[in-house]
């Protein structure tokens, strides 16, 4: 790759990652410190939803180096595994706490007398530990001898094997220019995994779990209108229609989230596979850029919309808010008083 044509991919990925980045990063403080300061969330749904949030702020701190992983860098092997394992571990594990969230509120609604007797409510550490520690080992693997830079450097030490001075040189000349690539670091096996092992199921269970929800909304509202014909006959027509409303809109945002936080990172894997299954040098190209920072970004915007629809989260920011803007009325009207 030209060293313009480098620079250019790397501005563009500046400029797409840092403003959704800062995004990221400021409204998951904003979420985390309302959930602090309100006594009445320190539960256990909330301290699952407290931990995707810690995973979602890691993950928009590491968000502007996630495309740089298509890109080959000039790093030895220790940094080398660094730049690849912990933004993957950090991004493995934003998956995870969302698919935790959804389960545990997933089982509220399917037996809401009964959830606070599964193991995710009375195990609380062990299922906070399911969600850090498996993607942690996963995204190590190639630390421990999954990686193809062993097999890159037999190769370079068989070809320049002819002579003692020139096997000196050449070691001495990969050791100044080791090429970092996500080649290197993570096989095709290991990515295969990853992606139908990990990603796509997981995406599944997000899938499922939120059309059996919505299937048991639809389901109560048609009890609820059924009891409401029962009592009142004149006046069910208004309130199945709110009710119907209601949920219309409900569908609505499911669909709208689904498409807008979901599809773009869909694309984005589809494209990872393809381009590894024909091989072609798509990861480099500024399309795949865009896809890979608009894909993880949106994706990463999910625990922000569900932070931000709940009030009680962003109650306690939003009275220091008023708070503040109160006295800065109350000083700009003494001052004109003064005047």
């Amino acid at each position: 790759m030209d060293p313009e044509d480098k620079l250019s991919r790397e501005k563009l990925i500046f400029y797409l990652t840092v403003p959704l980045s800062s995004i990221i990063i400021f409204t998951n403080l904003f979420i985390i410190i309302g959930i602090a300061c309100n006594r009445q969330l320190h539960n256990t749904p909330n301290y699952f939803f407290l931990s995707l949030l810690v995973a979602d702020l890691c993950t928009g701190i590491t968000l502007p180096f996630i495309p740089r992983m298509s890109l080959d860098r000039q790093l030895d092997f220790r940094h080398c595994l660094v730049m690849y394992i912990f933004p993957n571990f950090l991004f493995l594990s934003f998956l995870f706490n969302l698919v935790m969230v959804h389960y545990e509120r997933y089982l509220c609604i399917v037996s809401p007398l009964h959830h606070s007797q599964f193991w995710v409510h009375r195990c609380f550490p062990l299922a906070l530990l399911t969600v850090w520690l498996p993607p942690l080992l996963y995204a190590s693997l190639p630390a421990f001898g999954w990686n193809n830079w062993i097999e890159a450097a037999s190769n370079k030490s068989l070809d320049s094997n002819e002579t003692f001075w020139r096997s000196q040189t050449s070691h001495n000349a990969s050791k100044e220019d080791e090429v970092c690539s996500y080649k290197q670091v993570f096989p095709k096996a290991f990515i295969y995994v990853e992606v139908c092992g990990l990603v796509l199921p997981a995406m599944l269970c997000i899938v499922c779990m939120t059309g059996r929800v919505l299937w048991i909304a639809r389901k109560q509202l048609q009890d609820i209108c059924k009891l409401h014909r029962a009592v009142d006959r004149l006046q069910t027509s208004d309130q199945e229609q709110q009710l119907n409303l209601r949920y219309a809109k409900c569908v609505a945002a499911v669909s709208l989230t689904f498409l807008v936080c979901w599809v773009p990172y869909i694309i984005y894997q589809l494209m990872s596979v393809t381009a590894l299954q024909s091989g072609v040098s798509l990861p480099s190209s500024s399309l795949y850029i865009i896809m890979s920072c608009t894909g993880i970004g949106s994706m990463a915007v999910i625990p922000l919309i569900l932070g931000l629809a709940n009030k009680q989260y962003t109650e306690p920011i939003r009275r220091v808010m008023l708070k503040l803007r109160n006295r800065w009325r109350r000083g700009h009207s003494d001052r004109d008083i003064t005047i």
